[in-house]
């Protein structure tokens, strides 16, 4: 693509060679004529002048600009040349370079520039302008994508079947169902249909964020991160301008059902041409899927995860705790639950906030589906897995939230008409089941609860809920008859425990002890075994 200038111009035209460049940088996908880059990867153009370039007389000097109020020390205004004799802020960072390329001919004025924006470098729209003779031009107006293929971004994935796999595959499955029956759809991520580019920078810019402080806002999305955080946010419109308004219940009329939804692009289209209104309705699976489409046409290695018989631990107790009720006592309300399946995504990046030997590198759980609030707003992660694998629940973002989805403890309670409450039954291996993804180059299913949870220890996992579950049992067994003689022979005192209750108390505590003791034993052999 060539653009002329005008005859008083001492430039010529430019050619950015979009279809060229496009398809070094993975993104002839996205477009053949709007240049769209890669960062910390060269990309070539070429700048006609109408005067041989002398570059020790008169210098080429370029800028790279994104945001409202680019600063140098914010990274997102970068000052470069040929020669490099920029005068650029000590504060500088994420300095773009140009390099004249040897097929140049400065005699002609044809010049050839290798341009790299760097590894960390905000991605976005960038306004660039070249000045030569006391005379400015724009030059392009790229946009710089996260590049997985780069070593230096923190979206590196080293495997090419990976990154073909979770950034340039437009079709996908989603797991559904139950654990022991389950489901799968299609999906259609549509990463690289016509206006995602527009659509997703629209979304990064309509973030609260954005709105607070556009300087900051636009500096920090080099971090891939804060970006998915931000995205995370966006996908769900609970307390925001974003995409999907959920609904699980009632009428939907006004809206579509979450199930005839069957690909990202509509959702998103929809949601762009409206002005940005919330699209109606969506569900875990949906939210996820739509997720995964922003998050790969960014560049962010990305894939859909279903986690069955997934908890939700609304108290943060890593627990889910039910109660029932004893004789006269009302069972004691709970909001925590367990669902059939939730499903959240994976993000493959760096974690350098969390240790700098790359121990939490790797896949991050993003979860865009309105649960509990992080940090004041409805979004999830990134959580690394390998932390929740370790149980590692202070580390950042909403690991202990993520960790109780697959591993909390399901506890039943016996409430007493006291008050006070009784372990009557633990279940440590229900939550968690079956957590698929799509695998790589094919539909199969992959089981990936190995990299989330260690195996549960079997038998004595078992025991250890049989005993109170049996207390339980024969505690109400005896306390019906029990009662039930009573009512025969007088009428019950309130809140005053019967003869046969205390009996069948003391009777049923000196059982369970014995059971327990018979428990710890049964446990150790196995242990030992």
């Amino acid at each position: 693509m060539f653009v002329c200038c005008s005859f008083l111009s001492v430039f010529k035209g430019v050619d950015l060679h979009p279809q060229t460049n496009n398809a070094n940088h993975h993104t002839r996908e996205i477009s053949l004529t709007q240049l769209i880059v890669r960062r910390g990867q060269p990309f070539k153009l070429t700048l006609n002048l109408r005067q041989p370039f002398n570059a020790s007389v008169q210098p080429l000097c370029i800028s790279a600009a994104t945001g409202k109020r680019p600063t140098e020390k914010q990274g997102t205004l970068s000052f470069f040349g040929v020669p490099d004799v920029v005068k650029r802020s000590p504060s500088a960072k994420a300095v773009w370079k140009v390099e004249l390329d040897k097929g140049s001919s400065t005699v002609t004025g044809n010049l050839i520039l290798t341009i790299t924006p760097p590894a960390d470098t905000p991605i976005g729209e960038y306004t660039m302008t070249v000045k030569h003779r006391d005379q400015e031009m724009v030059l392009a107006k790229p946009v710089v994508l996260f590049n997985p293929w780069c070593p230096d971004d923190w979206v590196y994935l080293k495997d090419e079947n990976e990154i073909n796999e979770y950034v340039m595959n437009e079709q996908g499955i989603i797991y559904k169902g139950s654990s022991n029956y389950i489901d799968s759809c299609n999906w259609d991520f549509g990463q690289f249909e016509d206006d995602m580019v527009d659509i997703c920078l629209r979304m990064l810019d309509l973030n609260p964020k954005y709105m607070k402080d556009p300087g900051d806002d636009v500096s920090a999305r080099c971090n891939p991160i804060y970006v998915s955080r931000v995205v995370s946010a966006m996908i769900n419109s609970d307390d925001d301008r974003g995409v999907l308004e959920g609904r699980w219940g009632g009428s939907f009329i006004g809206g579509v059902l979450p199930s005839r939804w069957t690909g990202s692009y509509a959702i998103l289209k929809r949601w762009f041409v409206i002005g940005s209104y919330p699209v109606k309705y969506g569900q875990c699976w949906v939210f996820a899927g739509v997720m995964c489409s922003v998050m790969r046409l960014l560049g962010i290695p990305c894939r859909v995860v279903t986690n069955f018989e997934s908890a939700h631990d609304n108290d943060r107790s890593l627990t889910i705790d039910v109660y029932h009720a004893d004789y006269g006592v009302r069972e004691k309300p709970t909001q925590d639950s367990v669902w059939n399946y939730h499903v959240w995504v994976e993000a493959w990046m760096r974690r350098p906030d969390l240790a700098k030997d790359g121990k939490y590198d790797g896949w991050q759980v993003l979860d865009p589906t309105p649960q509990e609030k992080s940090q004041g707003v409805y979004c999830c992660g990134p959580a690394p897995v390998v932390a929740i694998l370790n149980g590692e629940t202070d580390l950042k973002y909403d690991t202990p939230f993520v960790f109780a989805e697959v591993n909390a403890d399901c506890i039943d309670w016996l409430v007493k008409a006291d008050g006070s409450k009784v372990n009557i039954f633990s279940d440590t291996a229900r939550v968690g089941q079956n957590i698929s993804t799509k695998s790589v180059g094919s539909n199969k299913r992959m089981n990936i609860t190995d990299s989330y949870k260690y195996r549960e220890g079997g038998a004595h996992i078992m025991l250890f809920g049989f005993f109170p579950f049996l207390y339980y049992v024969i505690y109400l067994f005896v306390h019906v008859i029990g009662l039930q003689s009573e009512k025969a022979q007088s009428p019950p005192q309130r809140d005053l425990p019967s003869p046969t209750e205390n009996t069948v108390h003391k009777l049923l505590q000196t059982a369970f002890s014995s059971m327990t003791n018979v428990h710890h034993f049964v446990t150790h052999v196995i242990m030992l075994a």
